[in-house]
């Protein structure tokens, strides 16, 4: 069940995403702490994220375990690669940012990851000639209606329409680059470390005007514990978990890594109940077991099809 050009398999590809999308969600409890303990603005986070991760990936890469590629990249592809994905990255962030204080956390929420799958799906069936199929239209759907049930499930939501419009801008942003990682990544030779590397760095360049307009040295009275969270945000959801994300997302289906990653607001559902005192909703429970059985749908669907691409014989 392995990609016949990345030699990565399938399955892990497919571990190496949930892992990202439960890491992408602690992300969340991490910035509202980091608000609590500074007045540390969403662009400047978002800044430092990226290039305190970028400096954690560039150190990591010595201790590394070399691993010849199938298929050797160009180095024209690789700037490309990167440059297209930073700013991919950074649309998809920083649009978000912007719709979350349009039309608040919720809507925001809402709108970015539930168009994202939708748009993913267009893409992958026009562009890369990726079939859904019956069943994985349905897990879409599925997991598109547990995140409508979980996130706006409370009630009290307001919708802005400059809001609406910037998270349809975030969703363009993670939907090609979401495309064409899974598009490199058929032609072989992408490591998902080093495309964090180049992401990151073209994001931090993006991101640096409009953070140092924003802020970029936040004031605190808990220095200490203001950069113990700084260095988990960048290490936990930025480094491990964007280095996992492309490296999986070059390898399975792309609608597939689009309905996985919505385990991001599973996961920050999670943490809000354990760790910040939030109470278990009828709507959280449901909204979460609707997306968690689609995830478990298409994963399931993922590796047989890998499976039977492994194993059916070539044409005479």
């Amino acid at each position: 069940m392995s990609n016949a050009v990345s030699g990565l398999p399938v399955g892990r590809g497919l571990l190496y995403l949930i892992v990202a999308g439960v890491a992408w969600g602690t992300a969340g409890a991490a910035a509202s702490l980091v608000y609590r303990a500074s007045d540390m603005g969403p662009v400047a986070l978002s800044f430092w994220r990226c290039a305190a991760g970028l400096v954690l990936l560039l150190a990591a890469r010595p201790l590394r375990r070399r691993v010849r590629p199938a298929v050797r990249e160009p180095f024209a592809r690789k700037a490309l690669r990167a440059v297209v994905t930073g700013l991919g990255l950074a649309v998809f962030q920083t649009a978000y940012f912007a719709a979350v204080q349009s039309t608040g956390l919720a809507v925001a929420t809402v709108v970015t990851l539930g168009a994202g799958p939708v748009l993913i799906a267009l893409g992958a069936r026009l562009a890369l000639g990726e079939h859904l199929g019956a069943g994985g239209a349905a897990a879409v759907a599925g997991a598109l209606a547990g995140l409508v049930v979980l996130v706006l499930g409370g009630g009290g939501t307001t919708v802005r329409l400059p809001g609406v419009l910037l998270a349809l801008l975030s969703a363009a942003g993670y939907s090609v680059m979401t495309l064409l990682t899974r598009w490199w990544g058929r032609a072989g030779g992408a490591d998902g470390a080093g495309t964090s590397v180049g992401a990151f760095a073209v994001t931090s360049l993006c991101l640096l005007p409009l953070a140092l307009a924003e802020g970029l040295v936040p004031h605190t009275a808990e220095p200490v514990r203001l950069l113990w969270l700084l260095a988990y945000v960048a290490a936990v959801p930025t480094a491990l978990a964007y280095g996992l994300y492309f490296a999986g997302a070059a390898v399975v289906r792309s609608a597939t890594v689009s309905v996985i990653m919505l385990l991001e607001p599973v996961s920050a559902a999670a943490l809000a109940v354990l760790l910040l005192g939030e109470h278990l909703t009828a709507a959280t429970l449901a909204g979460t077991l609707l997306m968690l059985g689609s995830v478990a749908g298409l994963a399931v669907a993922e590796t047989r099809a890998a499976r039977e691409g492994r194993t059916r014989p070539a044409p005479a």
